[in-house]
């Protein structure tokens, strides 16, 4: 009985020497990345891993990607070392023992992507395979992995090739979208490598054509300007982080912040970070936030801030961003495991200290959160992790003028990870045509603009006061129309005409 064709690319490496490639092309895409965002590294990683998984063995498919995962994840998230071991005062063997078990967790989806495109390995040609089938099926991971267990997007795709022309595409199809076609790009970076069934020019000429229309979406206004700009001051109070619950340390913080709030009154808009505050807003109400609320009104300053708030059963609490001016506070939804809350509290609370710090217990806010209002302007306002988020940002627009976010990243010291974060932020403005005001506790505090590029920045680990203008934004982008799902409706087509294009294949080699 005739077969399927079988991918007749050159033979692969041997199992060990793939298994090892694998390994190192998954340590080499966290290159593309904040700071050192060499972004070709991103594509030539994920060529790597589209050749390594053209077998048709779905086990050893997932042990490459597996392995490609242990490489991305182990160098691109080692920053999580730094706040269980650091700053939740955990053991270094097992803090290391912690990391390396959420390394592996991830590492899961990986596998995931290698056992989905071994097992497809036979039943399409190789232009299918690259240009298509691989794309898609990697997406369709990372997508996955986005909201699964209440999600973990760091270090998609998209977000490594934010400075390339494919981010373009951000204000239609957002982060996926951009991660999808570069996902495609790598696929034919693998298949011309590969030299067989294809050729160059088609190839390269479906890359250009990719590229290319990004750059001409890149030249499009999505939003337009609203009133005058806003002259902003973002506050970095570089407190350590260790101190936050010290009371020496939480007296040294309310004045700094506070002084450096007043030293710039006139300004339209102060925004402190998340955490700026420790101690409940009730507690502090009249003694430090309705002197601090006088004063920057009758200077015509708004400020919002970050502060514990505390539910009038006095049972729950929140952390939230507050406005000064209207009273309103944003109250954080998407809260961080194991920081913020602990999952399966009555097993695993006491276990370890760093599941048992301070004000580990946040209850969750409504996700469904109105704007709040800050210098008469309405605000889209997200809490940290939240910003790593696109569809749950777009729930406050398109009436929101302009996107705040407050971040306390002091937990991950000088690693990676705030680096990293300022440029999932940037995504966001590009996302939304929205400005961006991002505050952290020490730094990287950043202006960005509508097409997400960085207006201004602080440095880090320094007393800080971040100064400029940003221009309230009006409109909708695609993207806030329809969020994931313009991007899921175009992958769901494609992977409804792979599977007829296998069906159609399958029939003809097994004849009536």
């Amino acid at each position: 009985m005739p077969q399927p064709p079988v991918n007749t690319s050159p033979a692969e490496p041997g199992r060990r020497g793939g298994h090892l490639a694998a390994l190192l092309a998954g340590a080499l895409l966290p290159l593309g990345y904040a700071p050192l965002a060499f972004f070709p590294f991103v594509f030539l990683s994920l060529a790597v891993l589209f050749a390594l998984v053209r077998t048709d063995d779905p086990r050893r498919g997932f042990l490459r990607g597996f392995l490609y995962g242990l490489g991305a994840f182990g160098v691109g998230v080692s920053w999580v070392y730094v706040a269980i071991h650091d700053f939740g005062l955990t053991a270094a063997p097992l803090a290391g023992l912690l990391t390396a078990l959420f390394v592996a967790v991830l590492s899961l989806y990986t596998g995931l992507f290698g056992a989905l495109a071994a097992w497809g390995g036979r039943r399409l040609s190789p232009a299918q395979r690259y240009l298509i089938g691989l794309p898609l099926a990697w997406i369709a991971v990372e997508w996955f992995r986005g909201w699964f267990l209440t999600g973990f997007p760091w270090l998609s795709i998209g977000y490594g090739v934010i400075d390339t022309p494919l981010a373009g595409y951000a204000p239609v199809f957002g982060v996926y979208g951009v991660g999808w076609l570069a996902a495609v790009s790598a696929g034919a970076l693998a298949l011309l490598w590969q030299g067989r069934g294809t050729g160059w020019m088609p190839v390269t000429a479906l890359v250009v054509g990719i590229w290319g229309v990004g750059g001409a979406l890149m030249q499009i206004a999505w939003t337009e300007p609203e009133g005058e700009p806003l002259s902003v001051a973002l506050v970095q109070g570089n407190q350590p982080q260790l101190t936050k619950w010290d009371p020496e340390g939480i007296t040294r913080r309310l004045s700094v912040y506070a002084d450096l709030t007043l030293s710039r009154l006139g300004t339209d808009l102060v925004v402190w970070p998340e955490n700026a505050v420790t101690l409940f807003y009730q507690d502090l109400q009249g003694d430090y936030f309705a002197p601090l609320a006088a004063q920057a009104r009758a200077a015509g300053t708004d400020v919002i801030l970050g502060v514990p708030l505390l539910d009038g059963d006095g049972e729950r609490y929140y952390t939230t961003m507050m406005a000064l001016g209207s009273g309103q506070f944003h109250r954080k939804s998407h809260l961080v495991p194991f920081g913020e809350y602990v999952p399966l509290e009555d097993w695993l609370r006491g276990l370890i200290r760093f599941f048992d710090l301070p004000m580990s217990g946040f209850s969750r806010g409504d996700p469904a959160q109105p704007p709040i209002t800050v210098a008469g302007l309405p605000a889209a306002v997200s809490i940290c992790y939240e910003d790593a988020f696109g569809t749950e940002v777009i729930r406050r627009l398109p009436e929101a003028r302009l996107l705040i976010n407050g971040s306390n990243n002091a937990w991950y010291g000088d690693s990676l990870a705030p680096h990293q974060h300022l440029q999932i932020a940037r995504m966001r403005s590009l996302e939304t045509g929205r400005p961006l005001l991002r505050a952290t506790t020490n730094g990287i505090s950043a202006l960005v603009d509508h097409r997400g590029d960085i207006l201004a920045r602080s440095p880090q680990f320094e007393t800080f006061v971040l100064e400029g203008a940003v221009q309230p934004m009006r409109g909708s982008t695609p993207y806030v129309i329809w969020g994931d799902y313009g991007v899921l409706c175009v992958l769901a087509a494609l992977a409804f005409a792979l599977l007829r294009v296998c069906r159609v294949r399958i029939a003809v080699y097994e004849g009536p």
